[in-house]
């Protein structure tokens, strides 16, 4: 019985694609975005930019995670290692925490400091309408990616650029309002930015940790796992059914019950069909091992 395989060279090429683009446009952006906020003396659109700066960073972690976790298995990974593209959402959701503290910190020091406050030009005002089309842009080409290459990093990338186009929305609030004399908005809109970023931050640390200790798969796809299994003719009992997720992919260890009196070319058989059905019918499933035991009827 062997394992499927499911991350083909084009998918990762379109992966690698999608990203580096990704990187080359946050460059791009966050310089544009720097310099607006500086001439335009924008707290709010400086942590925007840092953010935007951040997210170059964060493409590169998945530009490796996505090229190493997709690598064959060899004789010193049998699983192979889709466990890395875990990691490398791991490493972003805490790069994008260290990045909403970091906008958090400033823009507390700037509301401490209220003589110090300006009112920002028009230049950081037309750069945030930018921003938030750009990153909103980004978010649903990244999704539609992930989504069709099945790639974690990816989605985290892409809510990374989601986060990024809500900052964006805070800061052209917060400009807005500055402009109108309003002077704190700008600043307090940076502490809000701070409090998005982090909760997207928690949500993905989260998500990808337990994909890296082998959580098993919920209720609703364990039920599918079982009717796949007992639909199979010559199956009469699920003696054991136990799952884990390992990266984005589900491994399968179970035990089904079989007529005793079966000869064991049968017996192996019905093994192979339960096999081929629940990796043929289940999402994400790589491998399902499977072993038989004897029923006796009385």
């Amino acid at each position: 019985m062997t394992e499927k395989s499911h991350f083909s060279d084009a998918a990762e090429k379109l992966a690698l694609n999608v990203s580096l683009a990704s990187f080359l446009m946050n460059l791009l952006l966050s310089a544009f975005k720097l310099f607006a906020g500086i001439a335009g003396h924008s707290q709010a659109m400086i942590s925007d930019a840092v953010h935007s700066a951040s997210d170059c960073a964060s493409t590169v972690v998945v530009m490796i995670g996505v090229h190493c976790g997709h690598r064959q298995a060899d004789a010193n990974h049998p699983f192979g290692h889709e466990r890395l593209e875990s990691a490398a959402s791991l490493i972003l959701a805490v790069m994008l925490g260290i990045t909403g503290v970091g906008v958090g910190v400033s823009a507390i020091r700037t509301l401490c400091h209220p003589a110090a406050l300006q009112v920002p030009g028009k230049a950081a005002l037309m750069m945030a309408v930018v921003s938030i089309l750009v990153k909103e842009g980004q978010y649903w080409w990244t999704r539609w990616a992930a989504l069709t290459v099945d790639s974690d990093a990816l989605m985290a990338d892409a809510w990374h650029h989601r986060s990024d186009a809500l900052s964006s929305v805070g800061a052209l609030i917060g400009i807005g309002g500055a402009r109108k004399g309003w002077l704190w908005m700008d600043p307090a809109v940076g502490l809000i930015i701070c409090i998005l970023i982090l909760a997207v931050a928690v949500k993905l640390f989260w998500q990808s940790l337990n994909k890296m200790i082998d959580q098993s798969c919920d209720t609703k796809a364990l039920h599918a796992i079982a009717e796949t299994i007992l639909s199979q003719h010559g199956v009469v009992t699920i003696d054991t059914l136990r799952t884990r997720i390992f990266g984005n992919r589900t491994y399968i260890e179970l035990e089904i019950g079989v007529d005793a009196q079966l000869p064991l070319v049968d017996a192996h058989a019905i093994a192979e069909n339960v096999h081929q059905a629940v990796e043929e019918t289940i999402p994400r499933v790589k491998h399902c091992a499977v072993h038989v035991n004897p029923v006796r009827k009385e």
